[in-house]
């Protein structure tokens, strides 16, 4: 019994000095004390002589040339070993842009107070007029059907409308002739034209994204931004960029295009340049670009810049109607009419000058990429994502307050409800992504991860949005027409999903394989320590092991304390509302559980985790998960803890937190070394799984909310264009939502007065006879005859779905 009392205070003991972080001298003489006390009580417990082996090493260790001979130097030949080799574009992609929130969640240990206390800040005057200005005006000019099945194509007052108000020079400073907008400001006005027109959203997403604008800015000369970037801003040049080869697509570092440098002629002079070949399709706005950003490998074979032949990718820009230069026939993408197609070209002969940065950038290509699709992928895709699970929850909230069946409602429905409240999960948490996210960007920063991991959770957010709406509207979603305000956006999908990095792709390789190593405390200065000279390697590398052992000795001690107590003894933020101090505190022991398996993860698979994209993947669910709920508590607290977006909040906390708690446990269970899941399952669910899911009740109480006209309704859509024209595809929902609210009362007095026989009960064929009839007998007045008129036109409206001749369809269908 002493042994084990002993044992009890020398575990204790080690646990106090994890948590404490303490230095090796420390623990070698704060564990000599408890070993000194047992050796007199219980000197034949063989055990103890365990921990006197293990203070043994912290004495030695504490030594630096005892260390670095008995252990630094061993592990680092072991690590250079165990490292898989890393090639050029793939160190590019790693040293992109910089780490930010997404760090602290990975080291299990977010500074809340600093997180909260970030700004938001708003919209200024000029972006926020542009946003109600030319935004709202541009959204009434569009008509999807009309876009999609007649033209394919934008109309051309819409074309000009863009060029005209400075649509492509969103992201263009002022000296230029742009906009000069923020990040912010660039997302909500894509989101608003998205929330519209799929078609106008892409089209005016492309020049504002990753493309020569951007590159310009970033990477262009003088004589190239002064030149190009006014004439972007203005529209006289429509550009789009060329990346994607039949041949290379997710995997875009190891495209076939290929340059060489030669001597040519360029404008009657003799000049150096290189001669290009490139077969690229998928390029959005090709078809009517005029200038094609174009990526390639340059190669020197000839040595006329250097003694390397293997330059790299590089980036040119050209005149589409430059002399070699083919645009091909239009793809047609998910059956969306935005302007799409293959270039292609052979042998064609580039001056230096076209080649973005002249010739000080050649073969910095993958790295101009990597450092702008670092922002860029944060903006575009999840704006359009984010306003589109807005109009879900906007439009199908509408529908399923106007929709009766069974005399109901089908919004109370509760299998609908269900729908419902996710729907309106989906669209909070996104926008309140989207919102922290684009606050991070305006401060300069480009998080590479961060933006992986939106991306690819804002376009599944949205694809499940979808496909909940399409559920409760049933045949009205089906049925495509010019009423129909749902089926484009679900066709689209698929192009959502597959650009800027498959979601596939991004989840599987990226957003945890990347984020495992920009964001881990020591893992990248680890790398970077066995790759200096041999008398910097050792030092450097002692540092970043020593940190190492540290940091996974803490994250384990927290681990298990935090579990065994639920987090209770977590600190919480104090500006953040007492209602949510325990999404706080539990958040923050995922954070802990996260660090510790993927830290054990990293450790115990090294380079093999690469391979084991199940396991990945399951990584990244958490890893996101943990950015969107973070970013979800930050929203509430900048709204001023809002009672009424209380059980949103509360439904999307319990549920994320599921989530994570389930991945969590798929994680262990299929950990490739079993012994280790089965280790670890006892420091991350020493008492079992405790999160539950959200429960019935509170799921109905969020359906609801999407069901009337209420500030809650508006602040959980601020993106969607509302039409005010009853007629309006969307607009005749709200026009019947409000009648509907406004004649319920009426409606409950006709039926109070069927029920009593105040009413005779004659056989109607129509809700307008049955009206008609009550006004007969006295029970309407003219006035309530008439609203009652109104509101049965206005649901028929709204129900009805589109037919056409067999001509008509022919048209629509004609390739």
């Amino acid at each position: 019994m002493i042994t084990l009392i002993l044992l009890l205070i020398i575990g204790l003991t080690l646990w106090g000095l994890a948590l404490a972080q303490a230095a090796l001298w420390v623990w070698a003489a704060v564990l000599a004390l408890p070993l000194l006390v047992a050796n007199q009580i219980a000197p034949e417990a063989w055990v103890f002589d365990v921990f006197w082996l293990l203070c043994l090493a912290c004495a030695l260790f504490s030594i630096k040339p005892m260390r670095y001979l008995l252990w630094s130097k061993p592990l680092m030949r072991w690590y250079q070993r165990l490292l898989p080799p890393i090639s050029r574009t793939e160190r590019e992609a790693l040293e992109a842009g910089e780490v930010d929130w997404d760090a602290e969640l990975f080291s299990g240990q977010p500074h809340w107070h600093s997180f909260l206390q970030r700004p938001i800040p708003p919209l200024t005057e000029e972006e926020q007029d542009f946003l109600t200005g030319s935004t709202e005006q541009l959204c009434a000019l569009l008509n999807e059907w009309h876009i999609t099945h007649e033209l394919n194509d934008l109309p051309p007052e819409v074309w000009q409308f863009l060029r005209q108000h400075g649509f492509f020079g969103l992201i263009i400073p002022k000296q230029y002739g742009g906009k000069g907008f923020s990040a912010a400001a660039h997302s909500a006005i894509i989101s608003k034209i998205g929330s519209r027109s799929a078609t106008a959203g892409v089209t005016v997403m492309v020049p504002n994204s990753l493309g020569p604008a951007e590159l310009l800015l970033h990477y262009g000369t003088e004589t190239q931004k002064n030149y190009y970037l006014p004439r972007l801003a203005q529209g006289q040049e429509l550009p789009c960029f060329a990346l994607t080869n039949q041949y290379a697509g997710s995997d875009a570092a190891a495209i076939p295009d290929y340059g060489l440098v030669c001597w040519g002629e360029d404008n009657g002079e003799r000049v150096l340049g290189m001669r290009v070949t490139w077969q690229k399709r998928y390029i959005t706005l090709a078809p009517v670009a005029t200038l094609l950003g174009l990526a390639f490998h340059l190669y020197d074979s000839e040595h006329l810049l250097s003694e390397e032949t293997d330059i790299g990718i590089t980036l040119a820009l050209i005149p589409t109607n430059y002399a070699g230069v083919h645009i091909g026939r239009r793809h047609f993408p998910a059956h969306q009419a935005f302007q799409n197609g293959p270039t292609w070209g052979e042998s064609v002969f580039i001056p230096m000058r076209m080649v973005i940065g002249e010739q000080a950038y050649l073969g910095q290509g993958w790295r101009m990429l990597m450092n702008c699709l670092a922002a860029g992928r944060a903006i575009s895709l999840p704006a359009m994502s984010a306003a589109t699970a807005q109009m879900c929850a906007r439009f199908t909230g509408a529908y399923a307050r106007i929709r009766k069946q069974f005399k109901v409602p089908i919004g109370q429905f509760e299998g609908v409800a269900e729908a419902l409240t996710r729907i309106a999960a989906q669209a909070y948490q996104l926008e309140a992504t989207r919102q922290v996210t684009n606050a991070i960007l305006d401060q300069g920063i480009a998080p590479p991860v961060i933006s992986a991991m939106f991306k690819y959770r804002a376009t599944q957010g949205m694809r499940e949005s979808l496909n909940d709406a399409m559920d409760i509207h049933g045949g009205k979603a089906v049925c495509d027409g010019p009423s129909n305000y749902l089926f484009g956006a679900y066709q689209s999908i698929p192009v959502a999903i597959t650009v800027e990095g498959a979601n596939i792709l991004t989840r599987s390789l990226i957003s945890f394989g990347q984020g495992a190593l920009r964001c881990h405390p020591w893992l990248l200065a680890e790398m970077h320590a066995v790759q200096l000279p041999p008398d910097q390697a050792l030092p450097a590398f002692d540092r970043a092991i020593a940190g190492h052992v540290q940091f996974s000795l803490n994250t384990a001690a927290r681990a298990l304390l935090h579990n065994l107590t639920r987090g209770l003894l977590i600190s919480t933020p104090s500006e953040a509302a007492p209602n949510m101090h325990s999404f706080y505190r539990q958040l923050t022991r995922a954070c802990t559980n996260f660090a510790l398996v993927s830290d054990v993860a990293l450790l115990l698979l090294g380079g093999r985790l690469k391979v084991k994209e199940q396991l990945s993947g399951r990584f990244a669910d958490i890893f996101s998960e943990l950015y969107i709920l973070s970013c979800t508590l930050k929203r509430y607290h900048h709204d001023g803890n809002c009672a009424a977006d209380r059980s949103i909040v509360k439904w999307v906390m319990v549920t994320g937190l599921y989530k994570i708690q389930s991945h969590l446990d798929s994680i262990l269970t299929n950990f490739p070394l079993p012994w280790a899941g089965r280790a670890l399952r006892w420091l991350v669910f020493p008492l079992g799984l405790t999160h539950r899911p959200a429960d019935d009740y509170l799921g109905q109480a969020v359906a609801q909310l999407l069901l009337s006209p209420s500030i809650v309704r508006d602040r959980l859509t601020p993106l969607v264009y509302l039409s005010s024209d009853p007629d309006d595809r969307t607009g005749c929902l709200e026009h019947a939502l409000l009648l509907t609210l406004n004649t319920e009362p009426i409606l409950k007095r006709l039926q109070l007065a069927l029920h009593k026989g105040e009413l005779a009960r004659v056989p109607w064929h129509s809700e307008l006879e049955f009206y008609q009839h009550a006004h007969t007998q006295g029970a309407l007045s003219q006035t309530e005859l008439e609203q009652l008129t109104a509101l049965t036109k206005a649901v028929q409206r709204v129900i009805m779905v589109d037919d056409f001749a067999p001509e008509q369809l022919n048209a629509c269908l004609k390739p």
